[in-house]
Order: structure tokens, then C-alpha cells, then sequence
């Protein structure tokens, strides 16, 4: 027994002394990530002395023609320190700071592994010199735990087609440990897990770029044998292709090769990173997705203007007083401009309805009258963004030569259209990131803004601010089809609202459509797809304008619903779609969030609650000196018995005032400080 021991610590001893490791460290010395070089490479993270990654395998598998190739042994090592900082217009804060420590080692593969030390994080991505046309097998990606810890993990649980990787990228949350995750599921990014001391480590990728996305599913740790890792998985490259999905609007895949990406040249990969926090709060003023996003790509950008859009989908075009039946015709959107005009909002949305199926060049709705609508929203400074399907904007091939997307593009944009909303992505394969890409750039030569649904951000944001939006989030529009009472579980609404702020939104900007302006409790909730309605308060919804990121901020209810409630409307439509700078005052993952966002001179602040009723303090210490008139809204004394229900004041405060706030369940509040 005693020899061997011996023999198995002399092992060890033999691999300590065989290993390289190489340290970074963040600009506070707090977050220090060390790379260790023996039988494979592995990064491990810890923060303040905390394990946060315990040692996790980074390896890439490539083939060149018939050569095999791997990550290949390091050799050259440099590191720094770097402090810089970069200007985003379109973003919640206009000067972003990139300070960090890093780290570069070149293999004798070509391989460059560049690894970051944030303050608030880490992130590793490597990169190929392999000049000639390359293959990438798989891509190994963990991230390995320390012990059992509890995890927000966003499956996905609706394959568009019964195919394993297409996915609108739309999730709740699970709250389960890591050893209970599904094995056979995967999960998107971010996901959040829960580390001592009420520290959260979030996993995501960022700067995704002719690349795949990333999923993650649950692992057995080889580091203890406990089944307290995550590991990437990607989908392999489509090689066919079918029209099919929901109601046939999706390309579904139907053979995929046994690679995941062809690189045909020098290429940087995704970065796999780690956000770490120890309140959670910091999450909501993360800036780890900017940091790492590619550059902006516009020259120009001045023809780029973010702001609200009046919308007709969620309320199924439900106008009423008018002399003519409300639908997909001129004259209702006519009145939607009219609305959007009196009410200050930049654009409207004609949604799904006013083409045909197949093109957007031919079959269009005769009952909608574009050109004049056009001319009448230019008279009245409204812009008009029209829905389409991904696979009509692009004919229906991801590996054409975009000849459809230039020639629809440049014909409306021609008209005086001023942009898309791209619907029916659901897929991140390396097709599709592509396309993405493409579309962006055809776009932006043409002075069009763009929304995409069905995909979440990924980085391309940073790189074309053109693209305001990304939906892939359980947003307003699912309260249409939730089940009446007692005929099924209703989804816990207000908890994912306080929830996806500090996850999903970590991304980038997310299309949550909100604006309800009829609002029920648990007890009155049902789904109603002709009328629908929202869980929780009206400040709630009303508080989702400042708490929720996105350049092109919906108004999802009807013009009708909004005349009704024009108090609180004229509210709404102050608030801004993007900041000067973003203060995030208090909060916890998936039960509250309180945050101050600046524009000019004024403060817009908003509070938001799951079904738990709560008082918070809102310190104002950020305020400039002197007297301010603050314009508030809050719960109404009855609001658990009508969510409509609301009080609005005004007061004059100063930055040496704490205010008390009280929301109620599932409740809001927001305020604008002038």
C-alpha cells in the first residue's frame, strides 16, 4: 500500500514539474486566470482568491486536406497590460472603457490562444494562421465547477422541425443544480451559476463571426468526477436544406457535415468567457459583450437613429372608433401613423401580411398601399419597417450570391423604407452567422435599419449598429398564448421579466415588445391572442422602457389602448431607446431589478419586481447639485386587486434624497428626473 502511494505521489511530482502555467491577471488584481500546459491546455479562473474555473480543457481539432491538426504545443508567451476605451452612440452608456490584462501564446500549430483578465471577468478565443482552407472538426470548450452549484439554465425546448439545432433562441429559465442538468439537452448562453458568497459566474461567447454559436450541455468534471461541468457543442455545417419549420417559414436543415465551420483563411474565433460578480447588480452594467464585439464596421453612422416604433402584431390591429375595418389595409396604417406622430415615436411596423409568402417582390397585399403610406409617414416624419421572413430576404439560399438581398434591399429602401425586421432566423450554424453578416452590410449600404427575431446577439451589434435589435426572448408576445386558468400552469411572467435583464440582456439588446396597457394579476390572467394581456402592474410594464435594453423600443398595444391611457403614454414616449450612461443601483437575479439610466441632463429610473411585493431605497447621490423635479410613477394603492391601478406625482429631490419605493406584486416603478 505504502509503495504505492508512493509511486502515485512521485506522478504527481513528475506532472507539477512537466507543467507550464501562465498567469494574467485583471487590471484590480482580483481576477486572475492561469493557463496550464501538460497533456492538453487548460485555463482555470478564481477571483479574490475564490476558485470561480477549476482547470478546463481548451482544444481545437482541425483538418487541412488530409492533414490532422490540433492545438499544438505552446511556445512564444507574451503578456501586457492594456487600457483603452472606445465610443458606442447606440449603447446604454457612450464611453465604454476596455481596460484589461492579457495574455497571448503562440503554438507551433498556428494557433494564437489570446486570454483576458477583466475586472469583471474572463474571456480566451483563439485564433488560426493557417492560410489555406481549413476544416474545424469540433472545437472543445468547458468550463468546470468546483462543487454542485446551483445554475439559471436556459434550454432549449422547441427544435423548429425536429432538427437538434434550429431553435429561436426563446428560454426560460430552469433553476436546478449542475449535476441535475438534462444530458441529453442543450442549453443557450448566457447561463448563470450560482458560486459562494453570492458570487455569480455567467458562461457566454461573444464576437461570434463566420463561426457557429455556441450551446452548452451538462458534463462529468474529469477534474473530480462529479458532474459539475458544462461543455460546448455546436451545429455541424448544413449541407441541405428544406423550407419547412412553422408555417414553412424556416431553411431547416436536412443533412449536416462532420465539421462545424470552414475557414479559408487567418481567422479569430468566438471568445469563451466568464462574467464574475460579486453583486448582482454589476451584471446590469456589464460591459463584457461590447468589449469583446468586433469594431464598428460604418463609416457613416449618422443616417442610423434609434427610437420607439409603434407596433401591430401583439394587438391584432385592434383600432376602434374609426369608419373603417381596422387589418392589414392603408387606412389603418395610416392611423398607426398618425398615432406615432402625435405621440413623438419614429416608426411603425407593417408585420407579417403585407407580401407574399414566397417574395417580397411580387404578391404583395393590394389592400396596402406602400408608396402612399411611405409618403404620408414622410410627411408626417414617421419611418415605415416592414416584416419579412430571413429565408425570402435572402431567396431562400444562405450560400447564394445575395442577389436577392441587394436587389429587395436597394428597391425599398429606394421607396423610402427604412428598414426590416428579419424574422425566422432560429438557427446559429455557420450558414446562418454568415448571412447575418451579409445582411447587415447590404443593409447599411443602403441606409436600412434592421430587427432580427429568432436569433440572439452574438456581437454583430457593436460591428453594425444598424441592427437595433434581437428578439430571442420570452417576450410580451407569449402572454397571447399562455392557457386559461385551470386549463394549464401559467409561466411565471414577472419572475423571467426580473431575470432576463441580468442574462439574456448581457448579450446585447432584446426585443421584448412591451407596453401592455391591459394588466392582470395571477387570478384574472389568461392568454388571449385577439386581446391580449400582461402579467403583473402597469408600472411594471411601464418600468420595462428604462430597464430594458433595445435602440428600437416597441409600443405593443394599440394606438386605441394607448389614447385611453395617454398619461401614462406621454410618459413612455419621453423615455429614450439609448444613454449617456447606465448606473445599476440595486438588485437580484431573478427577483428585482433598480437601475438609473442617463440622457443629457435627465435621469430616467425604474424598478421592477417578480410576485413578491417589496421596498426598496433609491439613493440619489448620482444627481448633479442643486434642485430636481422628479415625475413618478408607482404602484396604486389597489394594484393586487387591479393591476391597472397606479399613482402618479410629482416632487422636487435632491442628490442628498433616499427614496422609499414600494412595489407592489409582480409590480414597477419609474421615474423621470429632470
Amino acid at each position: 500500500m505504502m509503495k504505492k502511494l508512493i509511486m502515485s505521489l512521485f506522478c504527481l511530482m513528475a506532472m507539477s514539474l512537466s507543467a507550464a502555467n501562465y498567469e494574467v491577471s485583471s487590471p484590480n488584481g482580483k481576477v486572475k486566470v492561469t493557463v496550464t500546459a501538460d497533456d492538453a491546455v487548460r485555463w482555470s479562473v478564481t477571483y479574490d482568491g475564490k476558485t470561480v474555473l477549476l482547470p478546463s480543457e481548451i482544444n481545437i481539432q482541425l483538418q487541412q486536406g488530409s492533414k490532422t491538426l490540433g492545438l499544438g504545443k505552446i511556445g512564444k508567451v507574451a503578456k501586457k497590460q492594456i487600457e483603452s476605451s472606445f465610443e458606442n452612440p447606440f449603447y446604454k452608456r457612450a464611453t465604454i472603457r476596455d481596460d484589461y490584462g492579457q495574455l497571448l501564446m503562440y503554438t507551433n500549430q498556428k494557433i494564437t490562444i489570446e486570454v483576458r483578465a477583466y475586472n469583471d471577468g474572463a474571456a480566451y478565443r483563439l485564433i488560426s494562421g493557417h492560410t489555406k482552407p481549413t476544416l474545424v472538426k469540433n472545437e472543445t470548450v468547458e468550463y468546470c465547477f468546483e462543487k454542485d452549484y446551483q445554475a439559471f439554465m436556459p434550454y432549449v425546448n422547441d427544435n423548429r422541425g425536429g432538427e437538434r439545432y434550429c431553435y429561436s433562441f426563446e428560454s426560460y429559465y430552469d433553476e436546478q443544480p449542475l449535476s441535475k442538468m438534462f444530458s441529453d439537452s442543450l442549453a443557450i448562453t448566457p447561463l448563470a451559476v450560482c458560486l459562494p458568497h453570492d458570487m455569480k459566474c455567467i458562461v457566454m461567447d461573444a464576437s461570434v463571426e463566420n463561426y457557429p454559436g455556441m450551446f452548452i450541455r451538462g458534463k462529468r468534471s474529469e477534474v473530480r468526477g462529479q458532474r459539475n461541468a458544462l461543455v460546448a457543442e455546436f451545429a455541424p455545417y448544413p449541407l441541405e436544406q428544406v423550407i419547412g419549420g412553422y408555417d414553412r417559414l424556416n431553411l431547416v436543415p436536412t443533412k449536416r457535415a462532420d465539421y462545424i465551420a470552414k475557414m479559408n483563411g487567418r481567422q479569430a474565433l468566438p471568445w469563451r468567457v466568464v462574467v464574475i460578480t460579486e453583486h448582482d447588480a454589476d451584471i446590469l452594467n456589464c460591459d463584457m459583450a461590447q468589449r469583446l464585439a468586433p469594431a464598428c464596421r460604418i463609416s457613416d453612422t449618422s443616417w442610423i437613429h434609434p427610437g420607439k416604433v409603434a407596433w401591430d402584431w401583439w394587438n391584432n390591429t385592434n383600432i376602434t372608433g374609426v369608419d373603417f375595418a381596422s387589418g392589414m389595409n392603408t387606412k389603418t396604417y395610416q392611423y398607426y401613423i398618425d398615432f406615432a406622430a402625435k405621440n413623438h415615436l419614429e416608426y411603425i411596423i407593417i408585420d407579417e401580411g403585407w407580401s407574399g409568402k414566397e417574395s417580397l417582390m411580387s404578391d404583395l397585399n393590394p389592400e396596402i398601399d406602400l408608396k402612399q403610406l411611405i409618403a404620408y409617414g414622410q410627411k408626417k416624419g414617421v419611418g415605415i419597417i416592414l416584416w419579412s421572413s430571413w429565408r425570402n430576404l435572402i431567396g431562400s439560399d444562405p450560400l447564394g450570391d445575395n442577389t436577392v438581398s441587394e436587389q429587395v434591399m436597394k428597391h425599398y429602401a429606394e421607396m423610402g423604407i427604412k428598414g426590416f425586421k428579419v424574422d425566422f432566423f432560429d438557427r446559429d450554424d455557420q450558414q446562418v452567422i454568415a448571412s447575418a453578416y451579409e445582411l447587415a452590410a447590404c443593409a447599411a449600404r443602403h441606409h436600412l435599419v434592421l430587427d432580427y427575431h429568432g436569433l440572439k446577439p452574438f456581437g454583430i451589434q457593436r460591428a453594425y449598429p444598424n441592427i437595433f435589435n434581437f428578439e430571442g426572448v420570452k417576450g410580451l408576445e407569449n402572454s397571447k398564448w399562455e392557457p386559461r386558468i385551470g386549463d394549464g400552469p401559467l409561466h411565471d411572467q414577472p419572475h423571467y421579466d426580473v431575470t432576463a435583464p441580468y442574462l439574456r440582456m448581457l448579450a446585447g439588446p432584446m426585443d421584448y415588445t412591451p407596453g401592455a396597457m391591459s394588466n392582470a394579476m395571477k387570478d384574472s390572467f389568461f392568454g388571449n391572442n385577439n386581446h391580449p394581456m400582461s402579467q403583473g402592474t402597469r408600472v411594471h410594464q411601464m418600468a420595462m422602457y428604462t430597464t430594458f435594453e433595445a435602440p428600437l423600443q416597441m409600443l405593443a398595444d394599440s394606438p386605441t389602448k394607448y389614447m385611453q391611457n395617454q398619461e401614462c403614454t406621454d410618459f413612455i414616449a419621453q423615455i429614450p431607446t439609448t444613454f449617456d450612461e447606465t448606473i445599476a443601483l440595486d438588485g437580484q437575479l431573478g427577483a428585482y431589478t433598480l437601475i438609473a439610466r442617463r440622457k443629457g441632463d435627465t435621469w430616467y429610473l425604474a424598478a421592477m419586481t417578480d410576485w413578491t411585493s417589496r421596498e426598496l431605497t433609491v439613493d440619489l447621490s448620482f444627481l448633479s447639485a442643486g434642485q430636481h423635479q422628479a415625475d413618478i410613477f408607482a404602484d396604486g394603492k389597489n394594484a393586487t386587486k387591479e393591476a391597472t391601478d397606479y399613482q402618479h406625482t410629482r416632487q422636487t429631490v435632491s442628490a442628498k434624497d433616499h427614496l422609499t419605493i414600494r412595489l407592489s406584486s409582480g409590480g414597477g416603478w419609474t421615474a423621470i428626473i429632470k
